[in-house]
């Protein structure tokens, strides 16, 4: 089984929400096959369908002042910040190959970020009834998805050297008391992205059991031809 392999670099959030949908559409028809998004975000507050407004801490303004987006959004889950620094994948994957089984797929992207998290030495956990991972001093990662005729989107966002760290603004998932962390906070010193990227490729291919194959550039500019959303 193979699939394309699309780093989009740094990107807001806009644009690439546009490219996840159009590419579920076209998934759906066949008309691609499945794909791994990775990208950085520039800063933003999604809310996710379960989400609360006063999780998000900052006013108004004052995030308008740090230049950060916010946005209600599909995925499951609460409130959650995506910034640079943050390792995020978005997977555009067919279930109906692979059992159906969206417990799975939630426990395959925690993998991917326990193996990447392992890479430098960290050891991340999964908590029972919370998805994502976890370290003692906080959380590491978010799992947040969106499944729409077994085509899946959104997906993973590992926090590896985050410059702002932009949880301060937000209740990490809704979870009160709950602190975030990253990998260079754990091991104390900063952890290259590249290095994380490299790492998170390997272990896409082996959880996921995919042959990663390198989208072309013209594919990657013809999906983000469709006008952003919002």
């Amino acid at each position: 089984m193979t699939a394309l392999y699309a780093d989009l670099g740094r990107i807001r959030y806009g644009p690439a929400w546009a490219i996840q949908r159009r590419l579920q559409r076209l998934r759906e028809e066949g008309r691609v096959s499945d794909v791994i998004l990775v990208l950085e975000h520039e800063p933003v507050i999604t809310i996710g369908r379960a989400g609360r407004g006063e999780h998000i801490l900052a006013t108004r303004d004052e995030l308008d002042r740090a230049g950060v987006e916010v946005v209600a959004i599909e995925r499951g889950g609460d409130v959650t910040y995506h910034g640079p620094g943050q390792l995020v994948l978005y997977p555009i994957l067919d279930l109906r190959e692979r059992g159906k089984d969206l417990h799975l797929y939630v426990r395959d992207l925690e993998e991917i970020m326990i193996r990447v998290a392992r890479s430098v030495g960290v050891e991340a956990v999964r908590r029972t009834g919370f998805p994502g991972v976890w370290h003692d001093r906080g959380k590491l990662g978010a799992v947040g998805i969106h499944v729409r005729n077994w085509i899946t989107m959104h997906g993973l966002a590992l926090n590896v050297d985050l410059a702002p760290d932009g949880f301060r603004w937000i209740v990490p998932c809704g979870i009160a008391g709950a602190q975030a962390v990253s990998l260079s906070d754990i091991v104390g010193h900063p952890v290259p992205m590249g290095g994380a990227r490299d790492a998170a490729r390997t272990a896409v291919a082996d959880v996921l059991g995919v042959e990663l194959v390198p989208a072309l550039e013209e594919e990657i500019a013809e999906w983000r031809s469709e006008s952003p959303i919002g």
